[in-house]
């Protein structure tokens, strides 16, 4: 029966992709609903064209998927729809304000750049410390 081992240099840089990854989603998702408030990041998405229960379920998926991340849970499927996510942000809102991030009200280089690091997690799979290893198998 083969084992995993988690101790090389790719095996802790994907831990630190990972969980970085994941706590942005935690943050970004926090300030959808402590600074911009719940009813105020529904009428932004309404704003958009976008059915307002559109807000609930990115700030669910970018909760969910954000813990999923940190946690090291199925964390190479958790990134496909979070990329999803961000692709919709950059066609919805960012990509008519340009490509670098500092244009008025933002370009798209920053959500490209961490749709590259959903990509890496995707291909690296969870890394090391995480609650789940390569495979579905629990790590406890």
């Amino acid at each position: 029966m083969p084992t995993t081992t988690f101790n090389t240099k790719a095996d802790y840089a994907a831990f630190l992709l990972r969980v970085t990854t994941g706590l942005f989603f935690l943050i970004h998702a926090g300030l959808k609903i402590f600074v911009f408030t719940l009813p105020g990041t529904v009428a932004f998405f309404e704003s958009l064209g976008l059915p307002g229960v559109m807000a609930y379920l990115v700030i669910l998926l970018e909760v969910v998927g954000g813990l999923a991340l940190v946690l090291g849970i199925y964390a190479d499927l958790v990134a496909i729809p979070l990329a999803i996510d961000l692709l919709g942000a950059i066609i919805t809102v960012h990509a008519k304000n340009g490509f670098f991030f500092n244009n008025p009200n933002g370009g798209w280089e920053y959500l490209a750049m961490w749709i590259v690091a959903l990509i890496s997690i995707t291909l690296l799979g969870n890394g090391a410390f995480a609650l789940q290893r390569r495979g579905g198998k629990s790590a406890a």
